[in-house]
């Protein structure tokens, strides 16, 4: 008797039904839905399992401390290192404190090392997640697949130091996408971003500068992949086709988008000067950072695409001249553990104390061997060319000119505030005399100029030779005009004794 669920119970008229569509392009969607749920669900595991922990943790919000570690250790990471592990969880226990602002700071440390903890997932043998999918091969069958993913891995650095990088998977379920290609996903959030910021709507600009940002750091990923992976094996990456197109494609992208990203500075200085509400003044200095740290990633992305094909040919005469191995390795399961298993304690002992006083390896010497010496001295030098390659013509594009105020209201304004020694003035005259003039903006460029005053850079004028200096200074006077508002500066011209000043340098020295 066959069981119900066997394929030969199935009644011929559903047998011949119709059946899920073939070929992997008709099930593409299905399957890239099922890994987006497979990288948020160790996100959601967080808030399912903060019960098992020892004490009252259920006011935590784990997957929004979860979300907040991805984000900090992906900005936080650069292109040769990662972000240190106590670094990302000092940060984390503010962000933790304002969830339960009564509860005592250890307990928030003791969150944010949890919560980082099964991001990287320590517990487990190779520090990884995994999900099972299911999708229809090319003749109709249903497949089962295993998807391995991580969020956050520990890399080493210099000087035996791990630090934290986070992974493609990662920044998929950071930005809200997966399997995106890199290149059309950063131009459509530079383009949106550059339509946010001309129609004022700088709080969506924001998050759309963090998602470009996102995008840059993924890319760099996508490239420090594949020269990890040169280094270990040259063969294992494609260096004919593959990457060589790549390469080119990147410095194409760079470029284009050190020129849009300059011109979304431009647009956002713009905003923020002619902005007089202080939220957009905020949000707009925010975008500032956030497009100038895009601009330093991508010099450092193009650093990085240049001495990839010297670095390519270093590791191919590297690795192509090595000494092969003549022994093969040992199979510690099967050589080792199974045999010493089934052993008593004091047979096994002396077996695992010879294998890891042995096992250790040996010892450099610090000597430098004769052999090798002679190989470096006999090794003839490679040819070079005597001026180096041909350098690129650059690029250069002129920086547009958004200043707000012309020469000619400059030198008005300097004219304005050309006061005698003796005759200081108020601001308020000024301001009105300013205005009698017909220019609507010359009464703000006096205006910047005073508040500028207030504080006068006396040194810079010494060391630059000015024989005089407008000061501002206020007596509790307050403002009375129908625009500006505070004080109501003493505006005035102070003489400098370049002269004496001078004497006196040349005395001291």
């Amino acid at each position: 008797m066959t069981s119900p669920a066997s394929t030969d119970s199935v009644p011929p008229q559903l047998s011949a039904g119709p059946r899920p569509a073939p070929g992997p392009a008709a099930d593409e969607g299905l399957a890239r839905r099922l890994r987006a749920l497979a990288c948020t669900a160790p996100l959601h595991d967080l808030d399912a399992r903060k019960a098992n922990l020892a004490g009252e943790y259920s006011v935590y919000g784990m997957a929004e401390v979860a979300l907040s570690a991805i984000d900090l250790v992906t900005l936080n990471m650069d292109f040769d290192t990662g972000a240190d592990h106590d670094q990302i969880v000092a940060r984390l226990i503010p962000r933790i404190a304002a969830q339960a602002q009564e509860r005592p700071v250890a307990e928030h440390e003791r969150v944010a090392r949890w919560v980082l903890e099964n991001l990287i997932n320590v517990g487990s043998v190779d520090r990884g997640f995994r999900a099972v999918y299911g999708t229809f091969a090319a003749d109709g069958t249903y497949v089962r697949r295993d998807y391995d993913f991580k969020l956050i891995e520990e890399v080493p650095g210099p000087g035996g130091s791990v630090y934290l990088r986070t992974t493609d998977e990662a920044v998929n379920v950071l930005v809200g996408a997966l399997d995106t290609d890199v290149t059309s996903a950063q131009i459509a959030a530079e383009v949106k971003l550059e339509v946010l910021i001309s129609r004022g709507r700088l709080a969506d600009a924001q998050l759309a500068a963090e998602q470009a940002r996102y995008r840059t750091v993924q890319y760099s990923e996508t490239l420090r992949r594949a020269l990890d992976a040169t280094r270990r094996n040259v063969r294992a990456v494609d260096w004919l086709n593959t990457v060589p197109d790549m390469i080119a494609e990147a410095l194409d992208h760079v470029a284009d988008r050190y020129r849009h990203e300059n011109a979304i500075l431009t647009n956002i200085r713009r905003a923020r000067d002619e902005s007089e509400d202080p939220e957009q003044k905020r949000r707009a200095a925010e975008l500032v950072d956030i497009v100038k740290d895009c601009i330093r990633r991508h010099t450092q992305l193009q650093s990085r695409l240049l001495e990839a094909g010297p670095l390519f040919r270093a590791e191919q005469d590297r690795q192509a001249f090595a000494t092969p191995m003549t022994t093969s390795g040992i199979d510690l399961y099967g050589h080792l553990l199974a045999p010493v298993l089934p052993l008593p304690l004091e047979q096994a002992v002396r077996v695992t104390d010879a294998f890891f006083s042995r096992g250790t390896g040996l010892r450099t010497p610090v000597s430098v061997r004769v052999g090798d010496l002679v190989d470096i001295l006999l090794t003839p030098p490679m040819e070079r060319e005597h001026l180096g390659a041909e350098m690129p013509e650059p690029d250069l594009i002129a920086t547009p000119d958004d200043s707000r105020f012309s020469e000619e209201q400059l030198a008005a304004a300097t004219e304005l505030l050309d006061l005698p020694a003796d005759a200081p003035r108020r601001l308020s005259g000024l301001l009105a005399e300013a205005r009698r003039t017909g220019d609507p903006d010359l009464a703000y460029l006096v205006a910047l100029l005073a508040v500028h005053a207030a504080s006068p850079p006396v040194g810079t004028a010494y060391r630059q030779g000015e024989e005089k200096l407008v000061f501002a200074v206020d007596d509790g006077t307050e403002l009375d005009d129908p625009e500006f508002g505070g004080a109501d500066l003493i505006v005035g011209t102070a003489l400098l004794d370049v002269a004496g000043m001078a004497a006196g340098r040349t005395e001291a020295a």
